[in-house]
């Protein structure tokens, strides 16, 4: 297939899909690692360039517009991809459909200065509706490292705002000590079937952060924890973590998990750390949210699904798709949203996949 080119109209405002998709092989269809979901995807392209931005962790919704609104992260060009550390913000942008064109709207949430636990990065946004308000989960921290990662939330009746900023985070980390000691990322929620407000979090712990015997240091994990109100308090499930792999003995580890409630079962998307590989992502169900299944490939590494340049020297996580979220549609998922490195200004965009 011919490659499409889209154009991006009035400056950075129009965000445009640039990638063709092809055909996977019948012998990667036959891979018994794949799991059901990564067979229903379908690749529509990149999404949500700017020339002067990375841009990640795109979260989509669809509003009462009937549009799809994305909320995702985005820091400038100049700080290269380790901006996100320490100068990430929200954004905001909105399309007619799902596969775009994009137009940013606003930025929604940015660093706040010396003195606020989201001083330095607000990062990794994950939307959801609930009850009647727009609820939005992110990261921040307080000095441009990983020990000060904290989850909040900011909560909006719009889409397009005003929203109500937290003044603390809403989850912290464990003791000392414990496995999540060093710091409370990457939420994932979701509105259980019993009425509670479930909340997933990556974590890993101090000692094992500096560790130098592994090629990834330490073990991410992932937690959870429980609320009776959606802004809280959240406790800890007291045998968190509830997706562990250290067990498989070669430092296997997940993070950017996304779960939801699906036709009688929970579902999980996350970002491989070693597993299959670093390039996949894994898929993961369980019956009660709590007990999960041995992980399956939930998507592959992008060659397998587009025809990309060659990587550009400054870009070493090149060709793998990170931070899964998905678009539910009338209830049900209906695309996978994405973000990789790459695009026409070598940097980062939204890659985004039709659930078939």
């Amino acid at each position: 297939m011919n490659r499409r080119n889209f154009i991006v109209g009035n400056s950075l405002a129009l965000l445009g899909l640039c990638l063709p998709f092809s055909t996977k092989s019948s012998n990667l269809e036959k891979d018994p690692r794949l799991s059901g979901f990564e067979k229903k995807l379908k690749p529509v392209g990149r999404a949500l360039e700017f020339e002067d931005y990375y841009v990640w962790g795109n979260s989509p919704i669809e509003g009462p517009d009937g549009k799809i609104h994305v909320f995702f992260s985005r820091w400038p060009k100049e700080k290269k991809m380790s901006g996100w550390t320490n100068s990430s913000e929200i954004a905001h942008a909105i399309a007619d459909k799902p596969e775009g064109p994009y137009t940013y709207v606003s930025t929604v949430l940015a660093p706040r200065g010396e003195g606020f636990w989201d001083a330095t990065t607000c990062h990794n946004p994950s939307i959801h509706f609930v009850e009647g308000k727009y609820a939005l989960f992110f990261m921040g921290n307080s000095n441009g490292k990983l020990n000060t990662q904290r989850v909040g939330l900011a909560t909006s009746d719009s889409l397009f705002g005003p929203w109500e900023r937290p003044e603390n985070p809403l989850l912290l980390p464990g003791e000392l000590g414990s496995w999540d000691d060093h710091c409370t990322t990457n939420p994932s929620f979701l509105k259980h079937p019993n009425g509670e407000y479930w909340l997933y979090y990556k974590s890993f712990d101090t000692e094992g952060y500096i560790h130098p015997k592994f090629e990834i240091k330490g073990n991410r994990k992932y937690g959870l924890a429980i609320a009776k109100s959606l802004y809280g308090p959240y406790e800890k499930y007291k045998g968190n973590p509830v997706v562990d792999f250290s067990t498989m003995e070669n430092n296997e580890q997940c993070e950017d998990a996304f779960i939801w409630f699906e036709k009688n079962k929970f579902k999980m998307l996350a970002r491989d750390l070693g597993v299959f590989g670093i390039d996949n992502g894994l898929y993961l169900d369980s019956k009660d949210g709590i007990h999960w299944s041995k992980p399956l490939i939930g998507y592959q590494p992008l060659h397998k699904y587009v025809t990309q340049p060659e990587a550009p020297k400054h870009l070493n996580r090149y060709g793998r798709a990170e931070r899964p979220q998905v678009l539910f549609q009338k209830g049900k998922p209906t695309y996978l949203f994405t973000a990789s490195q790459g695009g026409k200004f070598e940097t980062a965009s939204g890659f985004i996949f039709k659930i078939t």
